[in-house]
C-alpha cells in the first residue's frame, strides 16, 4: 500500500479515533508532511520504537505502540511467558503515561500480566523492576534525551538488558507480522484489573531499588565525614531523576542539594534539548551554582539513565565540562582504587565498555590487573555481558560504562544508570575533597597518570526519506573505497563490523572482529588515535567518534 492509499485509510477507517482523523485531514494538501508521516512504517529496531509523536504509521501514536506491543505479546506467548508477566515504566514526555498504559492493556487482552508504575520512574528502575518481579520482559516509554516532540518505546528481556540477538531479530519479525491495525488485542482496564492481569507498582519497588543503590557504596565513613561541606546543584532537566536523585543522596547524608529544573515537564520548558552531553543544558543550573559556590553540577536527561556534570577547578574557580567518558573513568578510577586500597579487588574483575568510548580504559584495566572487554554501541551489549558472567562464571562485573554519558555501578541494573552514577560521583567528590582536590583536579592526575586521551563526536544529521539514503551511501562508499589517511593521521588498520573482518592495511592480513554484525567502521590510526563511523540507531543521524593519545591535555 503507497502512502496515499494509507493515508486514505487512516483518515476514513472506523478504527482510527475522531482526533487522528482530524490531525491528517488537517493536513491535506501537504504533500510533504503526508510523505514523511506515511511513507513507512516507524522502525521497530533493536533497542525499540522512537519517533516524533503525531498521526500515521511513521509516527509515535496509540496505534503505532500498540502494534509494536501485540507483536510481542506473540513473542511472549510463544515463549510461554504469560504468567510470569511484563514490568512497565514510564518518562515525563507527552503521552507517556497514554503509551505506557495502552501498551499494558494490550497484553492484558493477550493474557499477559503487566506490572505498571503508578508515575513516572527512571529507565534503570525499570531493569532492576522486571528482576524483582520475575517478569519475562520489561518495556520502558521515553525517548531519552531527543527533544520534546518525540517519544519511544524499549523492551527488555528477562535478564534486565534490551533486548540482544537473537531475541531482537526474533521480536522484530513478530511486530512486523503485524500488519492489521484491526488485528491488535485490546481491553479496558477495570477488566484488566478485574482478572488481575494489571497491577500497579511502585514504593515497595522503590524501597528495594534504594536499598540495592546504598550497598554499593564503598567509603561510607568519608562520606560521613565530609558530606555537609560538599556542595552541589542537581537538576532532573524536568525528567523522572528528581526523587530518586534527592532520596539517595538525602539516605547518604548529602545535605547541600540544591535543586534547578526539578518539576516533570514534556515540553522541557527551560532547555531546547534534554541532554545532558548539551552544554546548554546546564545554563540555569551553572548559573545556580556559581551563587552557591557549588563544588559541584550533575544533571540527568529524563530518563535518568545519562549522567552530566561540570566541577571546579581549584586554580581559576572556573566549572570545567567533564564528557561522557571522563566522568566514567574518573568513577572507574575511584571504584577500583578505592577496592585495591580495600582489598576488596576481585581477582577475575571487568571493566566492560564499548568500541567508540575511550582507550584509556586499556591503562585503567592493565594498572588494576582486570579484564576489559569491548563490545559494540549501546549499553544493552554491557548489560549482556552481565548475564554471560553470570552463566560461565568467568568474570566478576565491576563497572562498565560508554562514551555517551551512561555508566553502571553494580548488576542491581542491566542499563546504564544515572542514579547510581550520582551516588558514586558524590561519594569521589567527598573523598577527593577529604584530600583537597575537586573532581576536576583528580581528573588531571588521571591524565597524568594514563596520558592525556581525548575523544570527541561529531553527529551529521539527515533527515526524512533523502537523509536515510545519504546516510548509507556514506557507509557504502567508505566501505567501497577504503580510507588510507584520516587528517594528518595514517590508517593502521580498518575493521568493518558488518562484514566482521580487520584488514591490516601494511600486511592486508585479513582476521575476525569477534563482534556481533553491525553497520560501523573502525579505523585504526597512527600514534594511538582512532575514528569510528556508524549511523545513529534512534535518530536520523550519521557519528562520526574519534580520539587521540598526546602527552599534554593542550596537544590532545
Amino acid at each position: 500500500m503507497d502512502y496515499k492509499a494509507k493515508y486514505e485509510q487512516w483518515c476514513q477507517d472506523p478504527i482510527f479515533d475522531k482526533e487522528t482523523k482530524a490531525e491528517l485531514s488537517a493536513i491535506a494538501g501537504d504533500e510533504k508532511d503526508i510523505v514523511d508521516r506515511l511513507y513507512k512504517d516507524l522502525a521497530f529496531g533493536t533497542g525499540g520504537l522512537r519517533g516524533v509523536i503525531g498521526a500515521g504509521t511513521n509516527r509515535m501514536n496509540v496505534y503505532t505502540v500498540t502494534k509494536a506491543t501485540q507483536g510481542l505479546a506473540n513473542y511472549i506467548k510463544k515463549q510461554g511467558g504469560e504468567d510470569k508477566g511484563v514490568a512497565i515504566a514510564f518518562d515525563s514526555r507527552h503521552m507517556s503515561v497514554e503509551f505506557s498504559e495502552k501498551a499494558a492493556l494490550c497484553l492484558n487482552a493477550n493474557g499477559i500480566k503487566t506490572y505498571r508504575f503508578e508515575t513516572l520512574r527512571p529507565t534503570p528502575e525499570l531493569s532492576f523492576a522486571l528482576r524483582q518481579l520475575h517478569c519475562i520482559a520489561g518495556i520502558v516509554v521515553t525517548a531519552s534525551h531527543n527533544p520534546p516532540e518525540y517519544n519511544g518505546y524499549k523492551v527488555y528481556w528477562e535478564d534486565g538488558a534490551q533486548i540482544t540477538a537473537p531475541k531482537d531479530k526474533e521480536i522484530i519479525a513478530e511486530v512486523n507480522a503485524v500488519t492489521d491495525f484491526a488485528s491488535i488485542k485490546m481491553m479496558d482496564r477495570a477488566e484488566a484489573e478485574e482478572k488481575g492481569l494489571f497491577h500497579v507498582i511502585g514504593k515497595e519497588i522503590d524501597d528495594r531499588y534504594m536499598e540495592e543503590l546504598k550497598k554499593l557504596v564503598l567509603s561510607p565513613d568519608v562520606i560521613k565525614e565530609m558530606a555537609d561541606s560538599l556542595k552541589i546543584v542537581y537538576t532532573p532537566l524536568h525528567g523522572t531523576g528528581n526523587l530518586p536523585v534527592w532520596r539517595v543522596l538525602k539516605e547518604l547524608g548529602f545535605t547541600q542539594v540544591v535543586p534547578e529544573q526539578e518539576l516533570p515537564d514534556g515540553d522541557f520548558p527551560t532547555v531546547s534539548y534534554p541532554n545532558p552531553e548539551d552544554p546548554k543544558a546546564f545554563a540555569l543550573a551553572l548559573e545556580l551554582a556559581k551563587k552557591t559556590d557549588a563544588d559541584l553540577v550533575l544533571a540527568t536527561d529524563p530518563d535518568a539513565d545519562r549522567l552530566g556534570i561540570y566541577a571546579k577547578d581549584s586554580k581559576t574557580g572556573n566549572y570545567m565540562p567533564f564528557t561522557g567518558n571522563m566522568s566514567g573513568l574518573l568513577i572507574a578510577e575511584y571504584e577500583l582504587s578505592t577496592r585495591k586500597e580495600t582489598g576488596r579487588l576481585p581477582k577475575d574483575g571487568a571493566l566492560v565498555t564499548t568500541i567508540v568510548s575511550s582507550n584509556m580504559a586499556e591503562a585503567i584495566g592493565k594498572e588494576y590487573g582486570i579484564d576489559v572487554i569491548e563490545v559494540l554501541t549501546g549499553f544493552k551489549y554491557i548489560g549482556e555481558q552481565i548475564k554471560f558472567f553470570e552463566q560461565d562464571h568467568s568474570h566478576t562485573f565491576l563497572f562498565g560504562y560508554e562514551e555517551s554519558y551512561g555508566c553502571l555501578v553494580g548488576t542491581h541494573a542491566r542499563d546504564k544508570d544515572a542514579v547510581v552514577a550520582v551516588m558514586a560521583l558524590c561519594e569521589a567528590a567527598a573523598y577527593y575533597k577529604k584530600q583537597g582536590l575537586t573532581l576536576w583536579d583528580q581528573m588531571l592526575k588521571i591524565y597524568e597518570k594514563y596520558g592525556y586521551y581525548k575523544e570527541t563526536l561529531v553527529s551529521v544529521t539527515m533527515k526524512g526519506v533523502d537523509g536515510a539514503e545519504k546516510i548509507q551511501s556514506i557507509l557504502k562508499q567508505m566501505r567501497e573505497n577504503p580510507l588510507k589517511q584520516i587528517g594528518d593521521y595514517k590508517v593502521l588498520a580498518v575493521r568493518d563490523y558488518d562484514a566482521d573482518t580487520r584488514l591490516d592495511m601494511e600486511t592486508g592480513k585479513v582476521t575476525a572482529t569477534g563482534l556481533p554484525k553491525s553497520n560501523v567502521l573502525y579505523y585504526e590510526l597512527e600514534h594511538g588515535a582512532w575514528c569510528c563511523v556508524r549511523p545513529s540507531g534512534t535518530e536520523p543521524k550519521v557519528k562520526f567518534y574519534m580520539g587521540v593519545k598526546e602527552e599534554g591535555l593542550t596537544q590532545a
